[in-house]
């Protein structure tokens, strides 16, 4: 776990409660030399995470499309930015940096991102654990949901099962770090690999 794609606002929050989480997630990754892989803003938490890495003098990777990159959202201090054309093309490029995804509270853009990278997983397409960090149990009805999804045959329970969830960044790094992805059924390899 070299370089880790964090999902997060780019807001705050009303409650520090989700910035302060952030912040030590930004300590955790310095601390133990975890490369940060993210969308390259300097607002909210996703500005929050990186300055605490870089005030700490750890490696951030900004990955931003060019129709984001105005000066009230692009970080200038990071220790790289990658400029894409479109928002596909910035997933697909995150996605090949990275070792693993962590998702921390956010909105439609941290659960599209979220979902993308499950969809890769369940699909084999790629095999890095996905972590969300259940900070005030912000994520308890996107799981809630999940599991209906599961209970109504929309979901296999090993697809589900990829989603790794803790409410401390510590034990979501062992989770992830000890995670094997699911063997994908017949079907699954069969539209892979044509």
């Amino acid at each position: 776990m070299n370089n880790i794609a964090v999902f997060c606002g780019s807001s705050k929050g009303f409650h520090t409660i989700y910035v302060n989480e952030a912040i030590n997630v930004g300590n955790y990754f310095a601390d133990n030399n975890i490369c940060l892989v993210y969308g390259g803003g300097k607002i909210g938490m996703m500005g929050a995470i990186a300055d605490t890495i870089l005030e700490k003098k750890g490696k951030v990777i900004g990955v931003i499309p060019g129709l984001l990159k105005h000066e009230e959202v692009a970080h200038k201090k990071i220790t790289k930015m990658i400029v894409t054309k479109k928002m596909s093309k910035r997933k697909v490029k995150i996605s090949k940096l990275v070792d693993g995804y962590i998702i921390l509270a956010g909105g439609f853009g941290t659960l599209d991102e979220l979902f993308e990278a499950l969809t890769l997983g369940q699909l084999g397409i790629e095999n890095k654990p996905i972590g969300i960090l259940n900070t005030n149990n912000f994520f308890d009805f996107t799981l809630k949901q999940l599991d209906v999804m599961v209970k109504e045959g929309f979901l296999k329970q090993a697809n589900r099962d990829m989603l790794l969830v803790s409410d401390t960044i510590e034990d979501l790094i062992k989770k992830m770090e000890n995670y094997v992805a699911p063997k994908l059924g017949k079907v699954v390899n069969m539209v892979v690999n044509k």
